[in-house]
């Protein structure tokens, strides 16, 4: 195996573990202290800690690692993924615009501006929903978060050069991927492609909205001026509104619905002006019951957001309700209405390519989905004869999240760098070539694909937190670089992990805690 940094490949990030560990030896030493033996193998103990035998809080501190992997640009002095160097600091440059930063979009060297918004927009998310659990658990981890948040946030901002101008595409995806370049050495075009008042894209500068707007919220407690500024900029995405914004459609087709009902919930929770709610309201027509959330289908994001709302007591976004209710019934397994099967170890099946990026953006509304139903004391989902209290949803998203980390019929992890089993052929350019650093001599696009792309051997550098485009329905994993389906990772699969796994953190240690008070009670000693 070839690592080209040890240290990132095996470093913990302050995981529920060690923290486990230690309170367990008070509670064992107390109980041996009134004379009851307790016999625990470490393999369960472990696995009480920490779910199954996972530590969530590596888990998380690696998926955020990624993003540093995935960085366009100039890189700070802080950067921790240390096979990588500076690259296209020349993006924009035609057009006489500073289009420097962002991420790549997977395993390519393309910047394609609506994913890495969705991407945005589902760190920032995680980041609301779950920051008073991080900040009293993994406070260090809630500060990588939002510096990933920032990285491309800022970019955003950069690519939104007019009131009516956003650029939404660095690089021709044709040429870059006809070659197999590292980052830091691709002389591919460098094409610029953008929207405006004549030449229109509603799903990209809505989701641009939205990923401002959420990363406002993220911000606002941190940060208030840079909150500000990306609320106020979130307003102006492309058009001054989502009215404009509607103006500059070609046609309100049922594609671009999901984008703008998105857009308007974001918006909303980041402004609080009643022109979005009541946008979101006079349009919930739109909304539909879906099967899958991803950067392409925003029903569900927004129909979750707004279920919060109505039972805050906004009970005239009643739809968007019921339509959350329907995505659980599409996917718990049981259900009379499931539409989404498992495979036979388990795991969500929306499709074979880059299945992973549907299990992990399904699980993250599961697991906030469940929560806002617990807090609004609604005991669960009704789908048929079927009865779902949140905590089977929760347990469900779980087994999501615990498959991917291991708990699988190949027993591998499909994250980079967790566990001791993980894909080694990682379909990623940068990954697959030994680091500019450690070979400085220029790769060229042929030379890539004939001395790296194919070798049998192990990627040069290991992906920290990189999740895998996953196993087929079956459950079979074919550990090959060829194969973009299953092996290449993309920020989107990793933001939706990130939010997924953050659900798992405090949860894990409460129920951990519960279950020893429990199991303390009627011990002679203890009160």
């Amino acid at each position: 195996m070839y690592i080209q940094n040890q240290q990132e490949a095996r470093m913990g990030y302050g995981g529920i573990v060690a923290w486990g560990l230690g309170l367990m030896w008070c509670v064992l030493a107390i109980q041996d202290g009134v004379g009851v033996g307790v016999a625990m193998e470490e393999e369960e103990e472990e696995e009480r800690l920490s779910g199954l035998g996972h530590d969530y809080g590596e888990a998380l501190g690696k998926a955020i690692l990624f993003f540093e992997g995935q960085r366009s640009g100039k890189l700070p002095s802080t950067q921790r993924v240390k096979w990588r160097g500076d690259s296209a600091l020349s993006d924009g440059t035609p057009e006489n615009v500073k289009l420097s930063g962002g991420y790549y979009d997977a395993g390519d060297n393309v910047k394609f501006g609506w994913p890495m918004a969705f991407s945005v927009s589902l760190l920032s998310w995680g980041a609301v929903e779950y920051s008073r659990e991080l900040s009293s658990v993994l406070k260090q981890q809630l500060t990588y978060l939002l510096q990933a948040i920032r990285w491309g946030a800022d970019f955003i901002l950069r690519a939104h050069t007019s009131s009516t101008t956003l650029y939404t595409q660095v690089g021709d995806g044709s040429n870059d991927h006809r070659c197999w370049e590292r980052p830091e050495d691709m002389d591919t075009p460098r094409t610029l492609y953008k929207i405006n008042s004549t030449s229109p894209g509603s799903e990209a500068a809505a989701e641009a909205a939205a990923a401002l707007s959420a990363a406002s919220i993220a911000f606002k407690g941190v940060d208030s001026n840079y909150s500000a500024k990306l609320l106020s900029r979130s307003k102006l995405t492309s058009t001054e509104d989502l009215t404009k914004l509607l103006a500059l459609s070609t046609a309100l087709t049922q594609a671009i619905r999901d984008e703008l009902l998105w857009a308007a919930a974001w918006l909303y929770k980041a402004s609080g002006e009643s022109r979005y709610l009541n946008y979101v309201s006079r349009n919930q027509g739109w909304s539909q019951a879906v099967t899958e959330f991803s950067w392409d289908n925003k029903f569900v994001g927004a129909q979750t957001l707004l279920a919060k709302e109505f039972f805050s007591g906004k009970k005239e976004l009643g739809k968007f309700k019921s339509d959350a209710d329907s995505f659980v019934c599409a996917l718990m397994p049981g259900s009379s209405s499931v539409q989404i099967r498992t495979t036979p170890g388990g795991l969500l099946y929306t499709r074979d390519s880059n299945n992973l990026q549907y299990v992990t953006a399904s699980s993250m509304v599961l697991f906030i989905y469940s929560k806002t139903l617990a807090a609004a004391q609604i005991g669960g989902v009704q789908c048929g004869s079927a009865h779902f209290p949140t905590s089977q949803i929760r347990a469900f998203a779980k087994s999501q999240v615990d498959y991917i980390l291991g708990n699988n019929p190949k027993k591998m992890s499909y994250m980079l760098g967790y566990g001791s089993k993980y894909p080694m052929q990682l379909h990623h350019r940068g990954a697959s070539i030994p680091s500019i650093h450690a070979l400085p001599d220029k790769v060229g696009c042929n030379q890539g694909y004939s001395s790296w792309y194919s070798s049998a051997k192990p990627n040069p550098n290991t992906h920290v937190g990189a999740i895998v485009g996953g196993p087929n329905s079956d459950d079979q994993f074919s550990d090959d670089r060829s194969d973009y389906s299953h092996s290449e990772p993309s920020t989107y699969t990793n933001a939706a992990f990130v939010c997924s796994v953050a659900a798992l953190i405090q949860k894990t240690k409460e129920e951990f805690l519960m279950n020893i008070t429990t199991n303390m009670v009627g011990v002679v000693g203890y009160t």
